[in-house]
Order: structure tokens, then C-alpha cells, then sequence
């Protein structure tokens, strides 16, 4: 599990073809000395697993699959990236629940500053039509393996609040309009809507013979 605080940006030093699958490298120094082969970790909001990792780098494998439905097929040589390291037990949440299992990709339509004299930026993206039923005012969603807070929806545009820090600390500087970007929903609302589905409708009969 994850929360979408992201710990540091990687760059993308390989990209190679393996049949219908590719093995990326990723240069991280600092986050890759913590890996061990087989171990978890978020790239860019996608749960990858670590492979031959050492001081400053790491790689993973592409599934044809993960290549299809997410934004890492964009990838190459310079890409910047969103690292994350799974959360331990007992950790706070400094963000929200993160299960690196993308919901499907949105498109970047525009990241500007704001109106106001501070540093923050509206950023607007465009999301799949079956994902908007998940998306609300003030809640939370997953951009590219990132935390953010929803500020509004119209249609199927999510619009989203960006501090400086968060512009500063993770790939959003580096993305362009039109760039894909991984979205994953709260999972909560998965499960309020499966509660919401299975929830029974009882009759006035029925309440009465239960002693309501």
C-alpha cells in the first residue's frame, strides 16, 4: 500500500523491448539503495517490483498489459518519474489509501499558474467517462502516483489545486498538455458504491415482522 506522498523523481535511463513487454531502468539515487530485489514500488502511480537494484538505480518489467492501460507507455530515455516506497505498518497517512492499481489514464489538458499573487497552479485534467462517477468536490484522487485534493469536476474535467512544493517535487513540471497521466480513484468510493449496490430494500411488512 501507498499514500501518494511522493518520496522522489526518477529518471528513465533505459527503455528495452522484450517480446510485447519492455524492461525499464530507472536512475534514483537515495530511493533505489533502499530496494531489494522483488520489493514494491510505485512509478508514477503504477506498482512495479524492483528488479537488480543497487546505489543509484533500479529496473522493472513493463507487462503488456501495464504498457496498454497506463501512461508508462510514454516512456523513454529522460522521462521523469514518481517514486514511492510502499507505506510501513503503523505509519501515519500523511495522504491517502494508494493501491498503485491505475484505474485508467487521463489526458493533461493545462497546468497554469493561478490568478492570485502566490505561487500555486490549477491544474486541469481530463479523466474517463466511468471514473467521473467516483470523483467529488473535496475529495481525494490519485494524478501520476500523487495525492491531490479535488477543487471541482464539470463533465469529465477534474480541476486540481498544486502547491509549489508538489509542482517542484514530482514529474507535473515536466508534463505537457496533451501527456497521459495515470489516474487511480479512492478506493472508498468503490466500496461505498459496491455497499450502495448490494444494499437491500426492505418492505414495510418485512421491517415489522424484524421488530422495527
Amino acid at each position: 500500500m501507498f499514500t501518494g506522498l511522493i518520496q522522489q523523481t526518477g529518471t528513465i535511463a533505459a527503455v528495452d523491448a522484450r517480446d510485447q513487454a519492455r524492461r525499464i531502468r530507472i536512475i534514483a539515487p537515495g530511493l533505489a539503495s533502499q530496494l531489494k530485489e522483488g520489493d514494491s514500488v510505485a512509478v508514477s502511480g503504477v506498482c512495479l517490483t524492483a528488479l537488480s537494484p543497487n546505489r543509484d538505480a533500479f529496473e522493472a518489467d513493463l507487462a503488456l498489459e501495464t504498457i496498454v492501460r497506463t501512461s508508462l507507455s510514454r516512456l523513454a530515455r529522460g522521462t521523469l518519474v514518481n517514486l514511492e516506497l510502499p507505506t510501513p505498518a503503523g505509519t501515519p497517512l500523511g495522504g491517502h489509501i494508494v493501491q498503485g492499481h491505475v484505474d485508467g489514464t487521463g489526458k493533461l489538458i493545462s497546468i497554469e499558474p493561478t490568478a492570485s499573487a502566490s505561487e500555486d497552479r490549477w491544474l486541469k485534467i481530463e479523466i474517463p467517462e466511468a471514473l467521473t462517477r467516483y470523483v467529488v468536490e473535496k475529495g481525494s484522487i490519485t494524478v501520476e502516483g500523487i495525492s491531490l485534493t479535488v477543487a471541482g469536476i464539470n463533465s469529465s474535467q477534474v480541476t486540481i489545486a498544486i502547491i509549489p512544493h508538489t509542482y517542484q517535487a514530482t514529474n507535473l513540471r515536466a508534463l505537457k498538455p496533451g501527456d497521459p497521466v495515470n489516474i487511480e480513484i479512492d478506493v472508498l468510493a468503490r466500496y461505498a458504491e459496491k455497499q450502495r449496490q448490494t444494499a437491500r430494500s426492505w418492505t414495510v411488512e418485512e421491517l415489522v415482522r424484524r421488530g422495527f
